[in-house]
């Protein structure tokens, strides 16, 4: 190999390494992919007593980690009402507590439950939530009117005064919050869609990991 031709092939190889070197700097991000969660905390994401929204035997199910008080929640609860009505007979969401705001969200959670045990869960959630502003400001909670708003949407409310003392009722609440810390929840609404966590928090995120499912379910 004479001197001309040894400086071209070593001209060559650094131009290879570099463009190799740019393209590896530059590449894209992977994309977040939703990865289902430990199977420890798998179990605990439904328990047999939690609320559900839509048909109960649907194939994808939405956990939706939720606090009645909060308002990011009361924000989502269109998007989750959308998701519901794009796919009514493959999608359900299953509601679990989160009671972060105090003796507020607790006294909602509680009126909740004796809603469901009265067959009127769901005006009383669009209700709590409609209301929100009403009952819990952050900065003045106003939790004697949680009792009145639930009965305007259709609660029993001398039999609820009863029911939110029950044991059954407080045992729902303490195994919910012992989840909520099992299973790691800071914030919410925190969701998970047939045990995968949303790779990003958002309304996107959680409208494609829906779909992904939805369509997995449908060619499987």
């Amino acid at each position: 190999m004479n001197r001309k031709t040894l400086l071209l092939a070593i001209l060559t190889l650094v131009l290879a390494v570099f463009v190799a070197g740019a393209w590896f700097v530059s590449r894209p991000d992977p994309t977040p992919v939703a990865t289902a969660a430990p199977l420890e905390q798998q179990d605990r994401l439904v328990r047999s007593y939690s609320p559900i929204l839509g048909r109960e035997d649907a194939p994808v199910t939405i956990v939706e980690f939720f606090d009645p008080a909060c308002e990011a929640c009361r924000a989502f609860h269109p998007i989750v009402k959308q998701i519901l009505a794009q796919y009514p007979d493959d999608v359900r969401v299953v509601m679990r507590y989160t009671p972060f705001h105090g003796e507020g969200s607790e006294l909602a959670i509680k009126v909740l439950e004796a809603a469901r045990l009265q067959d009127v869960f769901v005006p009383v959630l669009e209700a709590l939530l409609e209301n929100q502003p009403a009952w819990a400001s952050h900065g003045a909670p106003a939790a004697e009117r949680i009792m009145e708003i639930a009965g305007a949407a259709g609660l029993d409310t001398a039999a609820a005064a009863d029911q939110i003392r029950s044991p059954s009722i407080v045992g729902v609440l303490n195994q919910d919050r012992a989840d909520v810390e099992a299973v790691g929840i800071q914030g919410t609404p925190t969701f998970f869609v047939n045990g995968k966590p949303l790779p990003e928090f958002g309304a996107e995120q959680l409208l494609s990991l829906v779909q992904a499912e939805v369509e997995a379910v449908a060619t499987n």
